[in-house]
């Protein structure tokens, strides 16, 4: 049986205060539980995260798939081993959009997170156009056949997909909990055309875009639904809580 892994994702929020003051409240919650717990934090972040951290798995909102370099802004991978991060979200839309993030980029950071033994958090999802026109099937497999290019088998299981329609993000908008378990069965139905059936079997698919503890039960039901992205409600220590224990 696949694990429920839900990752809170802070985006630009969080000082290191803030973070301090939330795993005080939250670290020690979900300490019991079946799920995997993660957050996702600005980089400033992450060390006292990590620090902080006994039950909760920290990540990193991006990384940079050169180990070094003239390459102003931004951070390696040895710079987040260093401070123990050891999971990294990738193709976030919000950076494909904001800062030029492309499908060749992400399938850069997630060879060089495998080649250096750190879990890619792959996002993929489709805009309000290209789900109205009927295409998101067709989009969102595009982008995972292109992160997965070179990939093996044996590299892809250790992954992480997330499936974030654009319209959902921020927006109060949820796809149904069908219509999110159809497109996470078609990302499972790709993925054993890319590799073989056992491999996508094996393989995590969270969902993301406005999940709230109103809604993170009825997700997680869902054949293909391995957990959750979590964005604005995992900033509330008291939301983030119930999201990780949904099932308690």
């Amino acid at each position: 049986m696949r694990k429920k892994i839900i990752f809170g994702n802070w985006k630009m929020n969080g000082t290191n205060t803030e973070v301090k003051a939330f795993l005080k409240l939250v670290d020690k919650k979900v300490k019991n539980t079946d799920v995997v717990a993660g957050l996702g934090l600005p980089f400033t972040a992450l060390q006292t995260g990590v620090k902080k951290a006994k039950n909760v798995k920290i990540a990193a909102e991006n990384v940079h798939f050169h180990q070094n370099g003239a390459y102003t802004g931004e951070v390696s991978i040895a710079m987040l081993q260093e401070i123990g991060v050891g999971y990294v979200i990738i193709g976030h839309s919000e950076r494909r959009e904001m800062f030029n993030e492309t499908d060749q980029s992400v399938n850069a950071k997630a060879i060089a997170l495998l080649a250096n033994n750190m879990t890619p958090i792959i996002c993929c999802g489709e805009t309000l156009a290209t789900k109205e026109a009927g295409n998101t099937v067709k989009f969102v497999n595009a982008q995972i056949k292109a992160a997965y290019k070179t990939i093996s088998k044996e590299d892809a299981v250790k992954t992480i997909i997330a499936y974030e329609p654009i319209w959902a993000i921020g927006t109060g908008k949820t796809a149904t909990a069908q219509d999110a378990q159809d497109v996470c069965k078609a990302i499972r139905q790709n993925l054993a055309k890319i590799y073989d059936k056992p491999t996508a079997e094996q393989m995590i698919i969270q969902y993301g875009g406005s999940v709230k503890p109103a809604n993170i039960k009825e997700l997680m039901e869902q054949q293909d639904i391995d957990g959750a992205l979590v964005g604005g409600a995992s900033l509330v220590a008291e939301d983030y809580i119930a999201l990780i224990n949904y099932n308690n």
